[in-house]
């Protein structure tokens, strides 16, 4: 068992403020999670309730004390090298505050209650909060957030182990944190989100992580991949092995399995701006070429002093910013701009629908992560040392379905699209 990792700002020293503070306590792999940043905020933290006056009965029994706990409301002084928190309007001393976490620990957090310890630190004038969890615990407040707690057993382990693969892959001491508690990163929400189903999942995949060269492997995850999903290259202009454009039949069903937006000029003009198209009025949008995977990478803005186009991840880009919900989409007319579209979110690595397609099928959580991630393993986290980032062990490949022609080719642009 290791300390955990924190990085070279957290204090070194022993300090205890109100019954905040303590020894540092040596555990599993913690996560430190940004669960909020304002200019002050309240921490409530359990304190020690006195003994418990034993019943005038034979033999005695003592009565079990009812947990109590301590409101701190924190804020700074002062501004940027001689920055310090305070607790309850007083000087701490100090630009960090940190309680550690301790087996079965709980802190509420502006409100919302989470496992673990907090720590504290000034931050451009405000507060961070930032919740230090093993990263078991944490995973309950993510998969339930993440997918909905009522589906199969296969797609909240597929999950889990994509969750937990993400969060593995961010761990970074020399940062102050490792990941945030929002969309841009997993959605965490804390204890309230719990539930029996995703804890399951959880526990029965514990450790467990998807690797790729003996790293923790880049699990992103969308909603729903329109029915083939997206490349990281054409997404995001960088080119992952294991995160490819292919034929994705079990993602169906979605709410946003097809949908229809209708943009005006005036904001299409205005987005297009965004991208550096400086052609004047706009008097057509046409996409000129799709990728693979059916979403525009070519698109050409005609307007009343030239032509102008965008390629590559800012296409996609493009697309997304009029509202879509997916690149995945044509464009036709132009006051309004009809977008047309298949899915919902990137489309790049699981798609969660088809995470419950799969698992619908009967297929195992391995098979839905084989075939989301191709030519990764499966691994452990196995610790490491105090100060490092987390290591891995007991790599196998993961396997994937093989009953159905998955990788055949397909068109510049997909049949619904053109139908």
């Amino acid at each position: 068992m290791s300390a955990p990792r924190f990085s070279s700002r957290l204090p070194t020293h022993v300090l205890v403020v109100g019954g905040l503070l303590c020894a540092p306590a040596a555990s599993a792999l913690n996560v430190r999670v940004l669960v909020l940043a304002a200019p002050s905020l309240t921490v409530r933290v359990p304190v020690a309730a006195p003994p418990a006056t034993p019943l005038p009965v034979y033999p005695a029994v003592p009565t079990p004390a009812p947990l109590q706990f301590a409101a701190w409301r924190v804020g700074v002084q002062g501004s940027g090298a001689g920055a310090r928190l305070t607790l309850n309007g007083q000087d701490s001393g100090n630009a960090t505050l940190y309680l550690p976490p301790t087996p079965g620990s709980v802190v509420e957090i502006g409100g919302k209650a989470y496992r673990g310890g907090v720590f504290l630190r000034t931050e451009r004038g405000g507060v961070q909060a930032i919740n230090v969890v093993n990263v078991e615990d944490y995973l309950r407040g993510v998969v339930a957030s993440e997918m909905p707690s009522s589906w199969p057993a296969a797609a909240l382990a597929a999950q889990a182990v994509i969750a937990r693969t993400y969060v593995a892959a961010r761990v970074n001491p020399a940062l102050p944190f490792d990941t945030c508690a929002t969309e841009s990163c997993q959605v965490y929400t804390g204890i309230a989100s719990e539930k029996p189903a995703t804890d399951a999942a959880i526990a029965a995949t514990a450790g467990q992580v998807v690797a790729y060269a003996g790293k923790a492997a880049s699990t992103y995850f969308s909603s729903d991949s329109g029915g083939f999903t997206a490349s990281s290259a054409e997404v995001w202009g960088k080119d992952v092995p294991y995160l490819t454009a292919k034929a994705d039949p079990f993602s169906a069903g979605s709410p946003r399995a097809r949908w229809r937006i209708e943009v005006p000029l005036s904001k299409v003009q205005e987005v297009a701006g965004r991208y550096g198209v400086r052609v004047g009025i706009l008097q057509a949008v046409t996409v000129n070429g799709f990728s693979a995977s059916g979403r525009p990478q070519q698109i050409s803005f005609t307007g009343a002093s030239g032509v102008a186009r965008i390629s590559g991840a800012e296409a996609g880009g493009f697309v997304r910013s009029l509202g879509a919900v997916s690149s995945r989409a044509t464009l036709s007319g132009l006051n309004p701009l009809i977008v047309e579209g298949a899915g919902a979110g990137h489309g790049v690595g699981l798609s969660q629908y088809g995470a419950l397609g799969l698992a619908r099928q009967g297929y195992d959580h391995l098979h839905v992560l084989g075939f989301y991630y191709p030519g990764t393993s499966l691994s452990a986290l196995a610790g490491g040392v105090e100060g490092t980032r987390p290591r891995l062990a007991l790599a196998r490949p993961l396997p994937s379905p093989a009953s159905l022609n998955l990788f055949a080719s397909h068109p510049a642009a997909p049949t619904w699209m053109t139908q």
